[in-house]
């Protein structure tokens, strides 16, 4: 089981995906990297995909949760390459995408983190977060998403992972809202003010 740490008081079982929904500054960026960093306090793996920020300022973010430099900890980075930032190149940690429209890029970058925790470290469990969802929805039309996080999902579920997903509710349709949620195990809804709320599947 994985457990989603003291801000929501639940375990999800291993293969879950969850949809972390909110309006704007209600904190769903800060409790996606809560989530990682509370299993990495275990020990599982964590790898972040990031469409928002850079993978430099989101390690910095993660590092003032726990200390993560000897941990299995990495970042496919989505935004960097496409700022024309110098000569970037992936490392064991950083592994970067050219944009937020690249999705088989995103795919093929977290397979191979997942490959190195899963299989070639032996790490069990690995938690992985994508932020933020609303940044591909900009890029790319529903269909196109739909169809990348179906796969990005399944590949999660088929390592026994556990995937955190942050989108902006108030800047998408109920069209678009209710048929991305039809991929996710569970939805975790913050508030402005308020604690967040779960609701996982067969509640």
């Amino acid at each position: 089981m994985y457990d989603l740490g003291p801000d929501l008081d639940a375990e999800v079982p291993p293969g879950t995906n969850i949809l972390v929904s909110g309006p704007p500054l209600s904190g769903k960026r800060s409790l996606c990297l809560d989530i990682l960093a509370s299993g990495t306090e275990k020990g599982e793996g964590a790898i972040i995909v990031t469409t928002k920020d850079g993978a430099d300022r989101v390690l910095r973010d993660f590092e003032t949760r726990i200390a993560y430099e000897d941990r299995p900890v990495a970042v496919v980075d989505c935004v960097t390459r496409q700022q024309g930032v110098g000569d970037i190149r992936d490392d064991e940690r950083i592994k970067y995408t050219s944009s937020p429209v690249d999705m088989t890029g995103i795919g093929i970058k977290l397979s191979e983190f997942l490959q190195a925790f899963y299989q070639d470290q032996g790490i069990q469990q690995n938690r992985v977060m994508l932020h933020s969802l609303s940044t591909l929805l900009m890029y790319a039309d529903l269909q196109t998403v739909f169809r990348f996080l179906h796969v990005f999902t399944g590949r999660i579920q088929s390592v026994d992972g556990l995937g955190v997903f942050a989108i902006d509710a108030s800047a998408h349709d109920d069209q678009t809202m209710n048929t991305l949620k039809q991929l996710f195990d569970g939805i975790v809804t913050t508030q402005e003010d308020g604690p967040p709320s779960v609701r996982l599947a067969g509640d």
